[in-house]
């Protein structure tokens, strides 16, 4: 099987929905592909932009060749605002694996868009700025073996210095 890398960097968002009246808005990200819970991962939680935030945070994965071949595969990316008393959805964005990979294919495989954030099924309120990029196609048995190296020398003492 066939599996391509695929970087996401998740920028910035801006003009979104003020969901805290006492305190600063502190603002992280969820994305999840597909319906895989094992995928998710998230933003550190900007501290400082508020309705604005700015993160510039990039994630990585490994995406099999037939995901990018349907409509189906669903990149979301979900905004909170971080509180002690449990954290406040702020809106999300839904973008098709394979639209975004056919949009970048033609500029070499990446591109920076703006989505809008929606609240509901028709309501919205700000954008979200992400880039990404795709890899080549690579056996799936390849990218482990490199993933599996890479990894030994980042934590192994003898490793590159």
């Amino acid at each position: 099987m066939e599996c391509r890398k695929f970087e996401l960097t998740i920028n910035s968002a801006n003009d979104l929905r003020e969901v805290r009246r006492l305190f600063k808005m502190k603002v992280y990200a969820k994305v999840l592909i597909g319906s895989n819970k094992n995928m998710e991962k998230r933003t550190p939680v900007d501290k400082h932009g508020q309705t604005n935030p700015a993160w510039n945070y990039t994630m990585k994965y490994s995406i099999s060749e037939p995901w990018l071949q349907h409509h189906g595969t669903m990149v979301v990316i979900k905004l909170y605002c971080k509180r002690k008393l449990g954290d406040r959805y702020i809106g999300e964005v839904h973008q098709s694996l394979k639209q975004l990979f056919d949009y970048a294919h033609p500029m070499g495989g990446s591109a920076v868009v703006h989505f809008p954030v929606q609240i509901g099924s028709a309501e919205s309120q700000g954008q979200l700025c992400f880039s990404y990029r795709f890899g080549d196609k690579v056996a799936i048995e390849k990218l482990m073996l490199a993933e599996s190296i890479a990894s030994f020398l980042l934590t192994s003492p003898h490793g590159a210095t």
